[in-house]
């Protein structure tokens, strides 16, 4: 066994923080296990708590940490720019040069707008596609994740008590949230050609935007097929509809994006999580065409935008150096390691008959609770069996040195190298062999999978 873990003074903090904050935390996907791990620091690769116990950070602070923690060049840069100052109402030298480095990387972008969280990169997508088109709909995938705009997160975690059966439906996920807002989003089916096709065809003249992320992560981290992805392009255009990908997350995907791998060219990209250099930062890119709704020089723009801390030369250098750091090379590197992963992960889940498969690509790889990768969102739903497996697999692994997000999404950073992807299989290797509880759900799950006629 790797290691084991104690936490009382996370529990102790977990105690304070409870009076003080609703839940006890700020963000609800913070796990518990059973209470928060909090951190104290973190060197390269590793996350160290507050109560000295060390783990290979295979969340990376949900994707954005991409060269892992201390990063020397980003340390460097925001070190010298505390110096100078950390904000200001005018615009800085650096705010112009990260947008020369994502304008020369990306294909479909010409242009560039900062603001500070990808949530907010895809509020003002949205909004950019409204303004160019008039009209007030916009279109997603069922169960992909895009931030906390109201129709943006529409449908993200339906389940099949509502998720509809001939068309998905538009489901809230907060209580609250206005009918009209539902009224305003169409749920496509995930890789479905012919009924996104008619859907589209049906509201098209009332869309502004589909809104797409090419691997959705919380979806299941699924890629879409060139396929749907090519349909997509072809009845956007014809329709008079912006195609926004969704790369906040899946920035990480290449040198030059998601979309470039997928040959896709979409109208409006939004950007975050690694472009800051593990600041808060987010932002939207496109043609000079899509992205002239911004543009105030001669007049009021068609859609006002600014933000206080938008462009903050604080993430604008931590960016900077973060994004210079992530040549060709090492975005092969990471590449490699995630084969590796994948591979080595594949080759255990077999050796343990248990019914698990990965899916992902580059640096991220998911695990699912099934023998055989879906081809969906709703071949990729947590059923409670699986919800409480990798709820059970997260506390395993964290006991043996391995930090995963909820036990199931492997997120690689430049700071590892082959020792750590070592460490991460002994740590799945020990967990689903020696665990008992992991075993008794597993033979659940076999079970259950079984009796729906879907072993593999």
């Amino acid at each position: 066994m790797l290691g084991h873990n104690t936490h009382p003074i996370s529990e102790s903090l977990f105690r304070r923080a409870a009076e003080v904050l609703p839940g006890g935390t700020t963000r609800a996907t913070i796990e518990r296990n059973p209470v928060p791990i909090y951190a104290e620091r973190g060197e390269g690769p590793w996350l160290i708590d507050v109560d000295g116990n060390r783990y290979l950070d295979l969340n990376n602070n949900f994707t954005t940490l991409i060269h892992g923690h201390g990063f020397a060049p980003v340390v460097e840069a925001v070190t010298r720019q505390l110096q100078l100052g950390t904000c200001f109402a005018n615009p800085t030298e650096s705010e112009v040069e990260l947008a020369e480095l994502l304008c020369s990387r990306v294909p479909s972008i010409d242009q560039v707008r900062f603001v500070n969280t990808g949530t907010e990169a895809v509020m003002f997508a949205i909004k950019a596609a409204r303004a160019k088109t008039g009209r007030p709909k916009i279109a997603k995938l069922e169960g992909a994740y895009h931030g906390a705009y109201d129709w943006a997160e529409t449908s993200l975690n339906s389940s099949p008590a509502n998720w509809g059966e001939a068309h998905p439906a538009s489901v809230a996920v907060a209580k609250g949230t206005p009918v009209s807002v539902l009224d305003e989003v169409v749920a496509l089916p995930m890789n479905d050609i012919a009924a996104t096709e008619d859907l589209l065809q049906q509201h098209g003249s009332e869309i502004a935007c589909v809104l797409i992320d090419l691997v959705p992560s919380r979806a299941g981290l699924i890629p879409l097929d060139p396929n749907f992805v090519k349909s997509l392009r072809e009845v956007t255009e014809r329709l008079g509809i912006l195609l926004v990908s969704d790369e906040v997350l899946n920035f990480r995907q290449g040198y030059h994006g998601a979309a470039a791998r997928f040959d896709l060219k979409p109208d409006l990209i939004t950007m975050g999580k690694i472009i800051g250099g593990g600041l808060p930062i987010g932002a939207i890119g496109g043609s000079s065409e899509a992205m002239s709704v911004f543009d105030n020089s001669t007049g009021p723009a068609a859609l006002p935008q600014g933000g206080t801390f938008s462009a903050n030369p604080l993430s604008m250098v931590a960016g900077l150096s973060a994004m210079q750091a992530l040549d060709e090379q090492a975005f092969a590197d990471l590449e490699a390691m995630g084969d590796a992963a994948r591979q080595g992960l594949t080759k255990l889940f077999k050796q343990t008959g248990l019914p698990l498969c990965v899916t992902g690509s580059a640096s991220l790889t998911r695990i699912h609770a099934s023998s055989r990768p879906p081809r969906n969102y709703r071949e990729s739903y947590l059923t409670p069996t699986k919800a409480e497996f990798f709820k059970t697999l997260s506390r395993s692994l964290q006991s043996r040195g391995a930090s995963p997000c909820g036990g199931s999404l492997i997120v690689l950073s430049t700071a590892m190298h082959d020792v750590h992807i070592e460490h991460l299989l002994t740590a799945f290797s020990e967990a689903l062999r020696e665990d008992e509880k992991l075993l008794r759900l597993g033979a659940q799950l076999m079970k259950e999978e079984k009796g729906n006629g879907h072993n593999g």
